[in-house]
């Protein structure tokens, strides 16, 4: 299995040289030169597996055996089965309870793999909607062999994300909170990825959806669920997914492509970058990133868009670049309709949902059910209420409401407290980026800090 940018200018790369990587030197994103098909038998025997056993059945399709030896993986995922098909796809029982826990503990792992084998050392560099970056640092707190920087948007998270990043005080995690909204702190981590010169020097990676071993691990949470959902094997599941950077709904769609009989619909708040490109056939950016209660959504950029264009344009990177050089020139391109009709053959739908609706389907769900679901939960539930189920619906559930309690309160519930009343008083450490600083210089002394700081430290043990 080799791998290639998305815009064509590097191919043939090994998973670890993906692994290790955040944007390409072109600009675009890593994915596979090919995806691998599974028969029916294949998906008939998958069926028993457990998560761990899918995580890793999967993951042996992409990285070759003599890259990295058998892993043994112990994650769990939960599907609570509500009354009426209402199953909802529970992502969010790690450490941070979001469903990013999972991806980034096996990446996180990998990472370790080979940075042990080889005696090396990374920096992560992260910029946060909310949920990422916790993740990122509990999956990497403490490790020997990696930093980690992270950038969130000071007031624009909840008080408990804020709290689950502010609150770690390893010495190889590193908070900034900036004075800024998400896709502004995406702007001085490019910046850095494009200069090949800092990346080799300081051994930078991403740990967000750029990071293709994300999106190959959430791949196995579309089989989990459909194996739960679907009543018998080669019958169609839809599942509907909260959608921010579009991470997680690429995800879906190269399960779907390996053969998973899914089709997607990405439920989005309403900064509705996914929806313009699904209902209208535009990637476009508009200025102003919305403030809402499902803040890990709020972004203006999806720049996984990237991979769904690449994916349905059968791998032709010419034509990506293209695209995607009118984009990063433009801030819009209108997608060629072939490429179109490609991409809604899977991802079939894409519906908008405004606070409002997400608190009324919150109180709806606790009033029917008994049961709490997030805001972003809240965002693919409201399709449950709005569309004829024709066919069983699994909705991902992407963190746990003990995240969000002004949310839950605003829905009638009380907040739940499991896993983070304990945050409240722990001590904190971060740095600021204030608004009208130099955030790409203020990230660039934090990088050759931490360099010099382990080269001073020593070699690692």
């Amino acid at each position: 299995m080799k791998y290639c940018s998305t815009r064509g200018l590097e191919t043939g790369l090994s998973f670890e040289d993906v692994l290790f990587s955040g944007y390409a030197r072109d600009g675009g994103l890593y994915m596979p030169e090919t995806i691998p098909e599974l028969s029916k038998s294949h998906l008939e025997q998958w069926c028993n597996y457990s998560y761990p056993e899918l995580v890793y059945a999967i993951a042996r399709k992409f990285i070759d055996e003599q890259e990295i030896s058998d892993k043994s993986l112990d994650k769990i995922v939960r599907i609570k089965h509500l009354p009426d098909g209402l199953n909802v796809v529970e992502l969010f029982h790690g450490p941070t309870l979001a469903f990013k826990d999972l991806g980034m503990s096996v990446v996180a792992g990998l990472l370790n793999y080979f940075l042990s084998k080889n005696g090396q050392h990374c920096t992560v560099l992260v910029a946060t909607s909310g949920d990422t970056g916790s993740a990122a640092i509990e999956s990497v707190r403490g490790h020997d062999c990696i930093d980690i920087i992270v950038l969130l948007p000071h007031g624009l998270c909840t008080p408990i994300q804020e709290l689950q990043m502010t609150t770690v005080i390893e010495d190889n995690v590193h908070v900034f909170c900036a004075e800024g909204n998400s896709d502004e702190l995406d702007k001085p981590i490019k910046q850095c990825f494009a200069e090949e010169k800092l990346v080799s020097t300081h051994n930078l990676i991403s740990l967000n959806s750029i990071n293709w071993g994300r999106i190959l691990v959430q791949a196995a949470h579309y089989f989990f669920a459909y194996y739960q959902v679907c009543g018998s094997v080669g019958k169609p599941v839809q599942v509907v997914v909260p959608t921010g950077a579009a991470g997680n709904i690429t995800a879906g769609c190269l399960a779907q492509k390996m053969g998973l009989p899914i089709t997607l619909v990405a439920g989005v708040n309403v900064n509705n970058s996914v929806e313009r490109v699904i209902e209208k056939g535009v990637f476009s950016q508009k200025e102003q990133v919305h403030q809402t209660l499902a803040s890990a959504m709020d972004i203006q950029v999806a720049f996984n868009v990237e991979r769904l264009v690449y994916m349905y344009a059968s791998s032709e990177t010419t034509r990506v670049k293209e695209i995607m050089d009118i984009f990063d020139k433009e801030g819009s391109v209108a997608i060629p309709q072939n490429i179109m009709d490609s991409l809604k053959k899977v991802i079939v739908e894409s519906f908008v949902v405004d606070d409002d609706k997400i608190v009324e389907t919150m109180q709806r769900i606790h009033e029917q059910h008994n049961y709490i679901v997030c805001p972003h939960t809240a965002v693919a539930a409201t399709y449950h209420y709005q569309r004829k189920q024709d066919v069983p619906h699994g909705y991902i559930a992407t963190a746990s409401p003990a995240k969000f309690p002004e949310a839950v309160q605003r829905a009638g519930a009380e907040p739940v407290t499991e896993g983070i009343d304990h945050l409240k008083d722990l001590p904190t450490k971060f740095q600021w980026m204030k608004k009208g600083e130099d955030w790409y210089s203020i990230l660039l002394a934090k990088i050759e800090a931490v360099t010099l700081g382990r080269k001073t430290r020593g070699p690692q043990k």
